[in-house]
């Protein structure tokens, strides 16, 4: 990937399924734009993604079966909370009764239930990030992608976020790819630790048993 000056080369990675892996690397060494080829939302210029054995290197976003938490959150400001948790089960053409059943679900498992009628611009930090989790698990997506989550929050949220993510790991099972500055994210996340600089990428599996 070449932008300007800026170059992704030899960027060559396997996450076993089920994985939490947790990138880090310098602000500006391309970890959004890598994460951004990954969801489809950036074209490489050579190379392919591929997704469980699966070439989806020209596939559109939404049929890449991932859920991608941007750093801004991109909440609809107009939707409310439930709303927003059920777009992309009614872009999916998913029942009312489905929705439902899994906006309920997912507002109990991220403790939002106060929140559903609320619209984005009345949340706190803490609150729109857990609200944006929710909305990318939706359509219960094989990876989710999460660039920065934590990075806006204060320090109590960030510790009660962290306990979310590592729940939300189990009960729903996505293969996860997280951005972060923090180091401490990796600690307490990562079962595989991926650290990009100078335009390339290396892996480490650090699996541990909680």
């Amino acid at each position: 990937m070449r932008q300007g000056g800026f170059t992704l080369s030899d960027v060559n990675f396997t996450l076993p399924e089920g994985a939490y892996g947790v990138m880090t690397g310098k602000t500006g060494c391309g970890k959004t734009t890598l994460l951004e080829i990954l969801c489809g939302l950036r074209r490489p210029h050579s190379g392919a993604v591929r997704l469980f054995g699966q070439d989806v290197t020209r596939h559109e976003p939404g049929s890449r079966g991932i859920g991608y938490v941007p750093q801004d959150q991109a909440l609809f400001p107009h939707l409310s909370v439930r709303e927003n948790l059920a777009f992309a089960l009614r872009i999916r053409r998913w029942s009312r009764a489905d929705i439902a059943t899994r906006v309920g679900e997912l507002a109990e498992r991220l403790g939002i239930q106060g929140l559903l009628d609320r619209e984005p611009g009345r949340l706190s930090g803490g609150e729109a990030q857990r609200v944006a989790l929710g909305r990318a698990l939706a359509p219960r997506p094989r990876v989710l992608c999460l660039d920065e989550p934590l990075s806006a929050l204060d320090e109590d949220t960030h510790e009660d976020l962290l306990a979310l993510l590592r729940g939300l790991h189990r009960t729903e099972t996505p293969t996860v790819l997280h951005i972060t500055h923090r180091r401490s994210e990796a600690d307490r996340l990562a079962t595989h630790r991926l650290r990009l600089a100078n335009g390339a990428l290396t892996l480490e599996d650090v699996s541990h048993v909680d």
